[in-house]
């Protein structure tokens, strides 16, 4: 389903806008969902690659403690 919205767009985005929808031989309408869309592909990638970097950092801290203890067992076993 599509949603019908008013849009303000600065005078010269829409001049470049406009050159570039004739070039291409698309609507406007078209231009602006595929611009919409790709960005809101790029924002949401952005966010997934933010949340992997902090799991693999709260992954990183947890592989730390796990070697800090299976040291303090060789240790152990060393002392044996």
């Amino acid at each position: 389903m599509s949603k019908l919205i008013s849009l303000k767009m600065d005078e010269k985005l829409f001049q470049d806008t406009e050159i570039i929808v004739s070039k291409l031989g698309i609507s406007r309408n078209k231009y602006i969902n595929d611009a919409v869309t790709a960005y809101t592909k790029a924002q949401k990638r952005a966010e997934m690659e933010e949340q992997i970097r902090k799991e693999i950092k709260l992954i990183q801290e947890s592989s730390m403690e796990v070697l800090a203890e299976f040291e303090a067992l060789e240790d152990d076993y060393e002392t044996i």
